[in-house]
């Protein structure tokens, strides 16, 4: 027999109260009148015992009574066996999914990923489906479910072993989250084909680590009867610290060379060292830089000073256990260089004209160095003195052979922006446009004028489209030029004056454009160049031209490198980038992206001189190898088998509700009560006739 509330039978030992109260009773003396006992001799009273029990059977029925009302309140019932579901004949489909990203390469990780993962697949059995997927930044299939069925029962097993024992940790970052997701997703389009199996499982053999991304599983709906088991492998030693190149943002000034570049360095939240040093690798003479990092947190530390002409492009970290993040490749990115011409009469150091501002304009930063080139207007200009320039201003008449080496330029993609400092600039338009008698007349200048309309969909504009940006009212333009913008080809109006006049026109002009500006930027004309807008203008203004280009000195491993402004596209048949192995890798004629950045180094394209390097290094996620929590994959509503203290609780309640529905069923409570009624009806009876049987003696006087 069971009881639902066992606490209750403590009621039981109530049963010692009738007893203990047998015990103390003492009979009652009654007072009987006598006479005078002056004549009688006293004697000492002689001592009986009076505690002995009577009436037993009454004690009996009163002690029985209070052990069925325990009984009863502690709800008893016969005990059955839980009834077992039938387990379901249809084998499991199990995705085994492997980890193969960098940190797996810390010490005797990869081995035992790869014991476990063996073990798992020796336990499945014939009627199971299994397939073997690896993920670091990409997922690979390495077996799938048709692969697995289609072999025979002998051969899955060497199957399964071979493909595992060819593959190894890459140098990839951890994307847990989108593993996850394509291992659901895989389940559930093998769930559409209709066969019949058991339970649908995801085996994830990882090392969990913190700096795995779980993008992508934030509200993510996952398949029903889809369940993920956590086999955790973990390091042997727990310090692990990571170095990353803090690299300046392209607005930032020009570097100083004599300075030696920035480093974070983190270490691990679970280390167990503090003190690491940083060294350039195979450079003599070079000091040792300390750093002191506490578990779980980074420092920026200044790279050692290198000597004069010395290049260093790998610094190590050592006082690590872990060496497979503890190094950064390095190359200072080059400044691009920019060159604009200016064609005109103008003087740098007259601030009432262009030039003067033009030449203030820009600042060296980290990405480019502008450079602005003067030339008179009547000096004669040849094809190659503008072949490596990217914008032409020109502000002045022009003589013809002027023009013609212009019209070249547009024609092979360049860009000019034409500043009418007066209605003879209309001359030089009209032969650039290739149109005869273009004339421009002044506007009324009895008033100032101001932008109006501005089309700030077009690239030129794009910066400003946001409102906390488009407000140009504040620019006051005194003068400015009347042109018919009708009977320009292809001209398209960017920016007109409050008075409907054109202000800024763009003409095509072969693949290349000319911009108008029918004012200019000189003090008597305009306060355009002593406002906020007039640098990002400019800045604009080089963009469209194509002469700010995206270059970037560091990639992370799988990055995709965009050679497209690097190398032209009549060259792109002989590019050749060799990797930090100094193995070549030909990049296809119609392909302008390299995505062969699988390891970490210095890659050199080697077709072009001089040769362009970057560096590509580790993900800095990778150095976070802290334990991830499994609550936060619980969280995220990742659909976690439960752990042995969550299968015991709910054994535990499984056993209470069949234990509750047993004793419903039963109702043991309800004879027991009715019982300890009955033996208080007789309990009651017989108290009652003793205490009448006593009543009835006759009483006796000494």
């Amino acid at each position: 027999m069971s009881f639902l509330a066992p606490l209750f039978l403590f009621g039981a030992l109530a049963v010692a109260l009738p007893i203990v109260f047998h015990l103390i009773r003492r009979t009652s003396k009654e007072k009987i009148p006598f006479s005078s006992l002056m004549f009688l001799q006293p004697t000492p009273p002689r001592v009986t015992r009076r505690n002995r029990l009577e009436h037993i059977f009454l004690l009996l029925l009163r002690g029985l009574v209070l052990c069925l009302l325990a009984l009863g309140f502690a709800r008893p019932f016969f005990q059955k066996p839980i009834t077992i579901s039938p387990p379901n004949e249809a084998g499991k489909r199990i995705l085994l999914l492997l980890d193969t990203s960098a940190s797996m390469r810390r010490e005797g990780l990869w081995p035992a990923a790869r014991t476990k993962a063996e073990e798992i697949l020796s336990k499945v059995s014939p009627a199971d489906q299994v397939a073997i997927f690896t993920f670091d930044r990409q997922v690979q299939t390495l077996v799938s479910f048709e692969q697995w069925t289609s072999m025979g029962l002998t051969e899955r097993a060497s199957l399964a072993a071979g493909r595992l024992a060819d593959i190894k940790p890459t140098w990839s970052s951890t994307h847990l989250g989108n593993a996850l997701i394509a291992a659901a997703e895989a389940l559930a389009d093998a769930e559409k084909q209709g066969q019949n199996v058991g339970a649908r499982r995801i085996v994830l053999i990882s090392d969990l680590q913190e700096g795995g991304r779980l993008d992508g599983l934030q509200g993510y709906d996952w398949p029903r009867g889809i369940e993920v088991v956590i086999e955790t492998v973990k390091a042997r030693r727990t310090t692990n610290a990571g170095v990353q190149w803090v690299v300046d943002a392209d607005e930032a000034a020009r570097p100083d060379a004599e300075a030696g570049p920035r480093i974070r360095v983190s270490n691990s939240a679970d280390a167990k060292r503090e003190q690491f040093q940083l060294r350039w690798d195979a450079m003599a003479g070079t000091a040792t830089v300390d750093a002191y990092v506490p578990p779980g947190q980074s420092r920026i530390v200044q790279a050692p000073k290198l000597p004069a002409g010395a290049v260093g492009e790998r610094l190590l970290v050592t006082g690590d256990d872990e060496d497979f993040d503890n190094a950064v490749y390095l190359v200072q990115p080059k400044a691009e260089q920019i060159n604009i011409l200016v064609i005109g009469n103008d003087s740098e150091k007259d601030p009432a004209q262009l030039l003067y501002y033009l030449k203030r304009a820009f600042q060296e930063t980290r990405r480019q160095v502008v450079r602005v080139v003067a030339q008179a207007a009547n000096a004669p200009l040849s094809s190659t003195e503008v072949a490596d320039k990217r914008v032409l201003l020109l502000s002045d008449p022009l003589p013809d052979a002027t023009v013609k080496s212009i019209q070249k330029f547009l024609a092979d993609g360049g860009a000019a922006l034409l500043a009418m400092k007066d209605v003879a600039a209309a001359q030089t338009l009209g032969r650039l446009a290739e149109i005869d008698n273009l004339v421009a007349t002044e506007a009324d200048s009895t008033r100032y004028s101001m932008f109006g309309q501005i089309d700030f969909e077009h690239p030129l504009f794009a910066a400003f489209a946001d409102p906390r940006f488009s407000d140009f009212t504040k620019i006051h333009f005194w003068k400015h030029r009347r042109l018919e913008a009708d009977k320009l080809p292809g001209a398209r109006v960017l920016a007109r004056f409050d008075n409907g006049d054109a202000a800024l026109l763009e003409i095509p002009k072969g693949r290349g454009h000319v911009l108008v500006l029918t004012s200019s930027w000189q003090p008597a004309d305009s306060q355009l160049a002593l406002s906020s807008k007039f640098v990002p203008l400019l800045y604009s203004l080089l963009e469209r031209a194509g002469g700010i280009q995206s270059r970037l000195a560091q990639y992370h491993v799988g990055d995709e490198v965009n050679l497209s402004g690097v190398v032209s596209a009549a060259d792109r048949q002989t590019v050749t980038i060799a990797r930090p192995d100094g193995s070549p890798v030909q990049l296809p004629a119609d392909a302008s992206r390299f995505a062969q950045t699988d390891v970490p180094g210095i890659y050199s394209v080697t077709s072009v001189q001089p040769p362009i390097r970057f560096a590509v290094n580790l993900d800095a996620a990778e150095s976070n190898t802290s334990p991830l929590p499994a609550e936060e994959l619980e969280r995220l509503h990742v659909p976690l088998k439960p752990r042995e203290i969550e299968l015991a609780k709910q054994l535990e309640q499984k056993r209470r509700l069949h234990d509750a529905e047993l004793e419903k069923q039963q109702k043991l409570w309800r004879r027991l009560i009715v019982a300890a009624l009955v033996v208080l009806l007789m309990e009651t009876w017989l108290a009652g006739w003793l205490t009448r049987r006593a009543s009835a003696q006759p009483e006796v006087l000494t």
